[in-house]
């Protein structure tokens, strides 16, 4: 039996993703071909009138969905199988990450307009959600919801005006994602936002966030990269795409231990997507350094983005960034290596040579850099974590982390200034 499901992106009809026998094709539609204005939907799905077989077409799609017990939950709720990407677009693709929608054949898209069905919350209601989550991951099933966002970790897309917060419905963008906290990591809310706040201060663009407490329940509300308010005062997507499936890589791979992308391959998509790529490539170099000084060893490819905000893409801000290594219970590898280390404890000089060289940089360029924000991250951690207003003054978990930004920090400048016989081998 064949299903279909007609992609959407922004509000332009693109092509139709087809299930044949459990088995994912896809295929641009013929008057999106012909349009002088046509993007394609991935770096890893090229314009074309031939259609994509499920090898080809399913890491993009699978990659918009939940992953893991997320996903297992929200099969459940529709009493679908967890390997079913086609039924859990259909069920939840309504509001994804980029531009990106899935409606039956024949179903309009909702023009955007003054309005907007948005579902606000008062504070009952805040906490209800964040006691439900857990539970019924992306409200899946709740009427007019159609919710869905990549990775392993709770959270839900949500509008956000001033203080009011509500649920998109019916396709309705949202502007922010809701994260509560971890439920198995001490105060993850405070770790990702300092961490989010410290790459801003030190001039790297990464998402703004903002700490919210009620009922007792913290969580974080990231600002959404792909969405911004137009001139008309309507919340509009732009398209984005994280590595894995720019490269054409299954979610479940995500892990270069796995069989993964490793920094080099991240590093040569960044060379031939954007152009000019000069900038995008030491901006994503700039990123690596700042996940290794904070210890966030979970940044994977699927936490790094490409952005398209014209026919050309630019590297997204950073996201889902947070000291994983002042965890003494999560593992101590990195999701990428650094040179040919996956533990920073091992890392020596020619290892960060070896990064520079994935990244395609000058030795002598890469050194001046790594060293800088190694110098300058831990004084700039200090100053946030002191200001009036910043909220961390005082939090122990905040300084675990500053104390493990200097430790790593100065082993840095250490090994890459004072020759030793290691870095001689």
């Amino acid at each position: 039996m064949t299903h279909e499901l007609e992609v959407w992106l922004f509000a332009n009809r693109v092509g139709t993703l087809t299930l044949i026998t459990g088995r994912l094709m896809f295929r641009y539609a013929a008057e999106w071909l012909v349009r002088t204005d046509a993007v394609p939907l991935s770096h890893s799905l090229p314009l074309r009138a031939e259609s994509f077989d499920d090898h080809a077409a399913r890491p993009f799609f699978a990659g918009l969905l939940p992953e893991g017990r997320l996903r297992r939950m929200i099969a459940r709720q529709f009493h679908v199988s967890a390997q079913n990407d086609f039924a859990l677009l259909d069920h939840i693709g309504g509001e994804c990450a980029g531009a990106v929608t899935f409606l039956e054949p024949g179903q309009p898209l909702l023009q955007q307009s003054s309005g907007d069905d948005v579902e606000w919350l008062n504070d009952r209601d805040i906490v209800a959600i964040l006691e439900e989550l857990p539970r019924r991951p992306m409200l899946a099933g709740k009427d007019g919801l159609r919710l869905s966002l990549a990775g392993a970790q709770d959270k839900l897309p949500v509008t956000v005006d001033g203080n009011r917060i509500g649920l998109p419905r019916n396709g309705t963008a949202s502007t922010h994602i809701l994260k509560p906290l971890i439920s198995a990591l001490e105060d993850s809310v405070t770790n990702e936002g300092f961490c989010l706040a410290l790459a801003e201060v030190v001039r790297l663009r990464a998402a703004r966030s903002q700490i919210r407490s009620l009922g007792g329940l913290r969580f974080l509300l990231v600002e959404r990269y792909d969405r911004l308010i137009n001139p008309q005062g309507y919340i509009q997507r732009l398209h984005q795409e994280d590595f894995c499936q720019a490269l054409g890589v299954v979610p479940e791979m995500k892990y270069q231990s796995e069989g993964g992308p490793g920094l080099a391959q991240c590093f040569d998509l960044v060379r031939r997507a954007p152009r000019p790529s000069a900038p995008q490539v030491l901006r994503l170099f700039d990123y690596v350094i700042f996940n290794t000084l904070i210890g966030n060893h979970d940044a994977h490819a699927k936490n790094f983005s490409l952005l398209y905000t014209g026919k050309m893409p630019i590297l997204a801000p950073l996201y889902d960034t947070l000291s994983t290594a002042v965890y003494p219970n999560l593992t101590p590898k990195m999701a990428m290596k650094l040179g040919s280390k996956y533990k920073f404890s091992e890392v020596q000089a020619r290892h960060w040579d070896q990064f520079a060289e994935a990244a395609g940089l000058a030795k002598a360029q890469a050194r001046k850099r790594i060293l800088e924000l190694a110098r300058t991250l831990p004084k700039t951690a200090r100053q946030l974590q002191s200001a009036p207003d910043s909220g961390f003054s005082g939090h122990p978990l905040v300084e675990s982390i500053i104390r493990m930004i200097e430790q790593r920090s100065a082993l840095t400048v250490r090994r890459l200034t004072e020759p030793n016989r290691q870095n001689l081998k």
